[in-house]
């Protein structure tokens, strides 16, 4: 998504609408001091909660929780590691020219699909052709805007052979309507994943006869667990953990239990449970923050009235005390500033979150021909946790005379409205595919972005980040990207809520368990302390 939606999730992630997913792994004894996690036991697995996904289709996933898997299950040229620097995966080396229009990716030599089928570029554009395929366009699509000739694709109007993806063997050449030397970072997304040719759109997932290029293939799937074997001809070579065992079910218990119990080497766990955890003498030590470059914020329909008036929008940011709602929900969500969370290169420090001052919102209200509230539309504020609604309806209530009705629904749903008939007012989360303001700038605002659910459009933003994007100058970008956030503060499309790490315990033992706060745990990497 140059991001992932999770239900907070529905980040992060951001495919992102709830808390952000992360994986991590560890080996311990018990707390009875027995040995029970995998290290322990002398073998090479490992158990982790996560739950299934709704698709291991890389171009048809748009939620952080399927990408967690597929990930694993099929490999894209570029990866980051821990520290967010871009690395080699699938590609050796790539090339950007002078003036930054063409990058030429160079695949390793000799590389396979599972099954032992050469993995070609040709492999690379036919993958990367399905995100904007006009027929059954990527949650993600505009993640290759910039590519010569996809938008003209996407919309119908152009054909495949005129997009700017073009194989020779091992080499990928991708042309760019303007300078974008951060394109590597991008295809870092799951999103951009190598798939076989017979991958079905939307697909589920079937282990029998499954083909992939990640670093696992799944064995076995039931109600309550998806098996992962290494593949022995991953490009780095075979993963140090050879089975892992993915639980979707663990009957009713709380993570917390099932750790402490031995059935779990990981679990991510929420808020609460992390503000004692911290203090608990044999949990307390297993307790991880996970890091996660992931925003949570509000938005609105502006496509259809009242919403579609910018001063109904400022009245509404202006009458909520949006740090005291955030407070309120968590102890540990730290209240947003902006739409870019912290770590992200070249994010500002400025305040851009719309000023508490209720006196100024009922004026907007009354200008926009509201005075009081009066005439007002119903309007339904939807929110998969509805801790947010409840406290914008209080607020809006009090301060602006204006009930709005609130309503929750299940993440699937939740998201396929979204890109269909969006709410008036929603909430979503969202994870960085690649560490760049643009992820949550232009890839969530930008006029005719597949991911600008609020359907907003406006020049002055547009202009300020395509002025960013174009801009070679780190400081020409900044001021730039400083721009579109001040428009964002003042024509309140969307309203910034809160950052905030996530918990998980994991066992003591478990190497190369780090996060690099996109959400995804590359399993490849994770190794038991001998």
């Amino acid at each position: 998504m140059a991001g992932r939606l999770s239900p907070r999730r529905p980040v992060r992630h951001s495919r992102t609408l709830a808390v952000v997913a992360a994986l991590a792994l560890a080996a311990t004894t018990a707390l009875n001091g027995s040995p029970r996690s995998a290290a322990a036991a002398g073998t090479d697995e490992v158990t982790i909660l996560l739950g299934s996904p709704a698709t291991i289709d890389p171009a048809a996933q748009g939620d952080i929780g399927s990408a967690a898997v597929s990930a694993q299950l099929f490999e894209s040229l570029t990866a980051f590691d821990p520290a967010l620097r871009i690395r080699p995966a699938l590609a050796a080396s790539w090339d950007i020219d002078e003036a930054g229009h063409r990058i030429v990716f160079h695949l390793r030599d000799g590389l396979t699909f599972s099954d032992g089928t050469p993995l070609t570029g040709a492999d690379v554009v036919r993958s990367w052709l399905r995100l904007i395929d006009p027929d059954a366009p990527s949650p993600l699509a505009s993640l290759v805007s910039d590519v010569k000739g996809a938008t003209a694709y996407l919309g119908g109007s152009g054909t495949a052979a005129d997009v700017g993806l073009h194989a020779d063997g091992r080499d990928v050449t991708v042309d760019l309507l303007k300078p974008a030397a951060d394109f590597p970072s991008v295809v870092a997304g799951p999103s951009f994943a190598v798939v076989p040719p017979d991958l079905a759109h939307g697909a589920r997932l079937d282990p029998s006869g499954f083909v992939g290029s990640g670093a696992y293939i799944p064995t076995a799937v039931t109600a309550s667990e998806l098996t992962l074997k290494r593949n022995d001809r991953y490009w780095a070579g075979p993963a140090p953990i050879a089975t892992v065992h993915l639980l979707d079910d663990i009957g009713g218990r709380s993570p917390v239990d099932a750790f402490t119990a031995g059935d779990l080497d990981y679990a991510g766990i929420g808020d609460f449970d992390a503000s004692w955890i911290r203090f608990d003498e044999g949990l307390g030590p297993q307790l991880r923050t996970v890091p996660s470059l992931s925003v949570q914020y509000l938005g609105f329909d502006t496509s259809r009235p009242p919403f579609n008036d910018v001063r109904v929008r400022q009245a509404f940011a202006h009458a909520v005390n949006w740090r005291r709602i955030v407070a309120l929900g968590s102890s540990t969500a730290v209240p947003a500033t902006s739409m870019v969370p912290p770590g992200i290169p070249g994010r500002s420090d400025a305040d851009y979150l719309p000023a508490l001052d209720p006196a100024a919102g009922r004026a907007a209200l009354a200008a926009a021909g509201f005075p009081g509230g009066r005439g007002f539309p119903t309007v339904t504020f939807v929110d998969p946790g509805l801790a947010v609604s409840r406290a914008v309806r209080s607020e809006v209530k009090r301060e602006l005379g204006i009930d709005i009705a609130v309503e929750s629904m299940d993440f699937d749903p939740y998201f396929a409205r979204l890109a269909a008939d969006p709410p008036a007012i929603w909430t979503l989360s969202w994870v960085a595919d690649y560490p760049g303001p643009n992820d949550f700038l232009r890839v969530l605002l930008g006029s005719g972005q597949t991911n600008n659910y609020g359907r907003w459009v406006s020049a002055d933003f547009d202009k300020a980040t395509a002025e960013a994007d174009a801009a070679t100058d780190p400081t020409v970008a900044a001021a730039a990207y400083d721009r579109a956030q001040q428009v964002v503060q003042r024509d309140a499309p969307a309203i910034p809520l809160s950052y905030g790490p996530g918990w998980a315990l994991s066992r003591t033992g478990l190497l190369g368990a780090a996060q690099n706060g996109m959400g995804i745990l590359r399993l490849a990497s994770l190794a038991w302390g001998r």
